[in-house]
């Protein structure tokens, strides 16, 4: 995927998934996404590349890196639980998407029970 293609999937995806608020609250160049205030994801550009970081378990977060040399620690974020991804022929939309749903999965499971439980009410 190219720069446009990463950021406008990574950006089209976190929209649909359910209770996604998307914000800027780091400034315009900054799209971030929380799930009931838990962020997620966010897309940015630090040195002119645009990175996704999202949200990752430890142990997949070694073996994308070793896997991909576009996915690295996360950019300004705790290096064992967070990936960025960057853009290079060996990111495909499937593998963002996965990234992507892996990250928001992740904070979910960690909300509190009622809140789990009002997601699945509606």
């Amino acid at each position: 995927m190219n720069e446009d293609q990463l950021e406008q999937f990574a950006l089209a995806y976190g929209q649909k998934l359910a209770f996604s608020v998307q914000s800027q609250p780091f400034g315009p160049d900054c799209e971030v996404f929380k799930v009931f205030d838990k962020m997620f994801m966010y897309v940015a550009y630090h040195s002119g590349k645009l990175i996704v970081t999202v949200k990752c378990k430890p142990e997949k977060s070694l073996e994308y890196q070793d896997l991909y040399p576009s996915v690295s620690a996360g950019y300004h974020m705790n290096k064992k639980h967070w990936i960025s991804i960057a853009s290079r022929a060996d990111i495909t939309a499937d593998l963002v998407q996965d990234l992507i749903k892996d990250s928001y999965d992740l904070v979910v499971k960690k909300l509190p029970v009622k809140t789990r439980k009002l997601m699945q009410d509606t």
